[in-house]
């Protein structure tokens, strides 16, 4: 152990003793772990720096309106309404598609392994 790991340790127990600890919020209760095993190494750091910013990438903004849009489809009646909205879902599956065409996910061997999976979880 160096140094300076001794001395943060030294620090750490002299507030424990004097009961600095002890009415931190969230005392008792289990601590929200984030598994970000699925997140390549060197990019986890600016990955929870998005995430943390409130940072939504482009296709999954898409992905949640393609949700929200089928949701609405479901609930509308044939019309107008349901043909405009059949138009927007067209429109978004259209945008997402170049948007993976623009990326290179559609050329990508682990993507093409692993795509209906991703739709799948997406949907």
């Amino acid at each position: 152990m160096g140094l300076l790991s001794w001395l943060a340790e030294q620090k750490i127990a002299e507030a424990m003793a004097r009961g600095e600890f002890d009415d931190l919020p969230g005392k008792g209760k289990p601590l929200k772990v984030e598994d970000l095993s699925g997140v390549p190494e060197d990019l986890r750091m600016a990955y929870k720096l998005m995430k943390n910013a409130g940072y939504v990438p482009e296709e999954i903004q898409l992905q949640q309106e393609m949700v929200r849009l089928a949701d609405l489809l479901a609930a509308c009646e044939e019309g107008p309404e349901k043909q405009a909205l059949k138009k927007q879902v067209s429109e978004q599956r259209l945008r997402l598609n170049l948007l993976a065409d623009e990326r290179g996910l559609l050329t990508n061997p682990a993507f093409r392994q692993y795509e209906e999976a991703i739709r799948r979880k997406l949907e």
